[in-house]
């Protein structure tokens, strides 16, 4: 099994990123690489869903306040419309 390291498909900055340009479809070199494909595809998915974990983190204490404002308001809402129920009492028939 050969190393990305010594792959001619690999590259690397000298800053240290690291750059694969395997394509499992169209030049990969051996069996194992597709493995190593698919752990630095996973690898990338869980990186982008933790940082989406942290941006609702971030988002959460807004998303609070958005909901009591709301809250709030509605309550204020039916409070004001009280006022209408109160007077519309069932009024009782007497039969002649």
């Amino acid at each position: 099994m050969i190393q990305c390291i010594d792959c001619e498909l690999y590259q690397s900055d000298p800053d240290g990123k690291r750059a694969f340009k395997c394509n499992p479809f169209t030049n990969i070199k051996e069996p194992e690489c597709l493995a190593k494909w698919q752990l630095i595809r996973l690898d990338m998915l869980l990186a982008s869903y933790q940082g989406m974990l942290k941006w609702y983190g971030k988002m959460a204490p807004l998303q609070d306040k958005i909901i009591q404002f709301m809250q709030r308001e509605m309550n204020e809402l039916d409070e004001s419309d009280s006022w209408k129920l109160e007077d519309e009492e069932p009024e009782e028939e007497e039969d002649i």
